[in-house]
């Protein structure tokens, strides 16, 4: 995975070799294919609640996507609605690094010509919360939408 989210192999390598590691097990290259192109084709959830209230941050300040994503992220967000909710995304198999390494951080607040220490990163993963917060960044762990309304108030107000 790791290969994939920082560019060294496309989204398409990366799920070729998923399928061959798995080809053993599902007793055939071909079932393994297929189940992994039908895992490719899931799409989860989407939270309205958390759009909406990007939504109306994006009147007041810019909001980056920082995503430890594969060379498909760009056309995933257009396939689930989201290629215009953010004004910059930044995909970390795009740039090289991958979070927790601090110039994922460094590079979103440039996209937005932004200081570092005036942004504030969300993420579900504690670990790179503690890595923008040792960069410089507030950090807020995301696990709920109360949560974030909580974090994001004082621009709003």
């Amino acid at each position: 995975m790791q290969a994939a989210v920082t560019g060294r192999l496309s989204d398409e390598q990366w799920r070729g070799q998923v399928a061959q590691v798995l080809a053993p097990a599902c007793g055939s290259p071909e079932r393994a294919r297929g189940l992994v192109e039908a895992w490719s084709g899931l799409t989860g959830r989407v939270d309205t609640d958390v759009v909406e209230l990007l939504a109306v941050l994006r009147t007041r300040v810019p909001v980056v996507l920082d995503s430890n994503a594969t060379t498909r992220l760009e056309a995933y967000l257009a396939a689930i609605g989201l290629d215009e909710a953010f004004d910059a995304v930044i995909n970390t198999a795009r740039t090289g690094a991958a979070k927790p390494d601090r110039r994922v951080f460094d590079i979103a607040a440039q996209q937005v010509g932004a200081e570092l220490k005036r942004c504030l990163f969300v993420d579900d993963t504690a670990g790179h919360v503690t890595a923008a917060q040792a960069a410089g960044a507030t950090g807020v762990r995301y696990q709920a939408i109360g949560q974030l309304r909580a974090a994001v108030a004082p621009l709003l107000n």
